[in-house]
């Protein structure tokens, strides 16, 4: 991960505020891999599971870097500026920290399950129409990557969005603490990174740390799931969901062509989309907009130029195919939306869903994979091909009611798969990011 600092003077003066050392060279970038660092630049040296970042500090400097943060400092050929910590990591949220204080704007911080990366792609692009938007890019929303993100908030920004991964307790928690956001949306709560969390109540838990966090803020609460409205909140709370008892209510309309509209509140909101997992972040997206003072008739227009990020079921034309790219990341209920999405999409041709493996899972990870499967029995899928170790759950509970085999490797899979195919057929590619099922596109492209 790498960045370039907006304000490096005032980057350099916070640094020597924090750690007692002024650097001796303009600090101008921050990288945490010294593959990616250039002249200018801060090297964070952190220490992971398998991998000790002080082991690259020359390659970070021969790259050049100026300075770097480290816990001791290591011998290198032409000395840079060594910053010593007790722990890297903790300087790193503590500098992102105060870098935060400076700045008095709404930061509404998002975590959940699913859909808060589009969330976030939505609310910015709606909050653009009026305001200099900060926010989270690619996957910068951990513990490494969120204080970059916070670093590069500048005095032209008028409002923050900061998204809130997590993969285990805690997470949420620690993040909000060096976020310190005055807003919060927690998009739903699922059964997602089970490995790390055991249960699904903890995952409520640690999403919860957000709600937690706004005592003197506001907690935007979705009140069609069922753990988030259990959640206790603190300050003031605006409620939004596919109920009428709630400040922002909404209600679904599907129009002739197959795609969903939306009344919320009075309002009526053409999406032309077919996703319901995106229709309900748009629904999440009014109530943060709308309470920050976006007027309704950009609100629509906003939402209609609205393009979803790489990777999120995005659709597109191939030849004579409909491929949706859903290949991100999946659990059960990004994986069963999909699947909604797939069968809900317009015109004739066969349903097909190419689908990956399901990561961190944990005891519940064959259950989830067979659910997939029953899922698609339901929904008449045409054929399913699936690659992987756990997906075997999957095609195990197929019946002949639909096409269906099982690869060892995705390579396989594509060869059968371009056998098989025919014009006009939709197919859905879908597993966790480790799966890497974009490449399944890449090779029907080629073809």
């Amino acid at each position: 991960m790498r960045i370039t600092l907006s304000e490096p003077e005032n980057f350099s003066t916070l640094i020597t505020q924090l750690i007692g050392k002024e650097p001796t060279s303009p600090i101008t970038g921050i990288a945490t891999d010294s593959r990616e660092c250039i002249t200018g630049d801060l090297y964070v040296a952190l220490k992971g599971e398998q991998v000790d970042g002080h082991q690259f500090i020359q390659q970070a400097k021969d790259n050049g870097a100026v300075a770097s943060i480290v816990d001791h400092e290591a011998s290198v050929s032409n000395r840079i500026d060594f910053f010593v910590v007790e722990d890297v990591l903790k300087i790193m949220g503590d500098l992102a920290r105060e870098w935060r204080r400076q700045y008095d704007i709404p930061v509404i911080g998002i975590t959940g399950s699913n859909g808060k990366t589009t969330t976030k792609e939505l609310l910015k692009h709606i909050l653009s129409a009026s305001e200099n938007v900060h926010a989270t890019s690619g996957n910068f929303n951990t513990s490494i990557g969120l204080p970059l993100t916070l670093l590069q908030l500048a005095p032209h920004h008028t409002v923050s969005i900061i998204e809130m991964g997590a993969n285990q307790p805690g997470d949420i928690e620690y993040l909000c603490d060096i976020t310190e956001p005055t807003h919060g949306l927690i998009t739903n709560i699922a059964p997602a990174h089970l490995e790390g969390f055991g249960s699904i109540e903890v995952v409520a838990k640690t999403k919860g740390a957000l709600f937690d966090a706004l005592e003197k803020g506001t907690a935007f609460v979705n009140m069609a799931d069922e753990h988030i409205r259990e959640l206790k909140t603190k300050g003031e709370v605006i409620t939004y969901g596919l109920t009428p008892e709630c400040d922002f209510p909404a209600d679904i309309h599907h129009e002739e062509d197959g795609t969903m509209s939306l009344t919320i509140d009075a309002e009526e909101i053409v999406t032309g989309s077919h996703n319901l997992s995106f229709v309900k972040n748009v629904i999440a997206s009014s109530a943060i907009a709308i309470h920050l003072g976006i007027d309704w008739d950009i609100f629509r227009k906003q939402i209609k130029t609205f393009q979803s990020p790489k990777g999120r079921c995005e659709v597109k034309q191939l030849n004579d195919l409909t491929i949706i790219d859903d290949t991100y990341n999946a659990n059960l209920t990004s994986t069963l939306a999909a699947i909604d999405y797939l069968k809900a999409f317009s015109g004739n041709g066969r349903r097909v869903l190419v689908f990956g493996d399901m990561f961190e899972l944990g005891e519940g990870s064959m259950n989830h994979h067979r659910q997939v499967g029953k899922h698609c029995i339901i929904k008449e899928l045409d054929a399913v091909f699936s690659t992987g170790t756990e997906t075997s759950a999957t095609d195990s509970v197929l019946n002949d009611s639909m096409h269906h085999q099982h690869f060892d490797s995705k390579q396989d899979l594509l060869t059968s798969l371009q056998d098989w195919l025919k014009a006009g057929d939709k197919l859905l590619v879908k597993g966790s990011r480790g799966m890497a099922m974009e490449t399944i596109i890449e090779g029907l492209s080629k073809n």
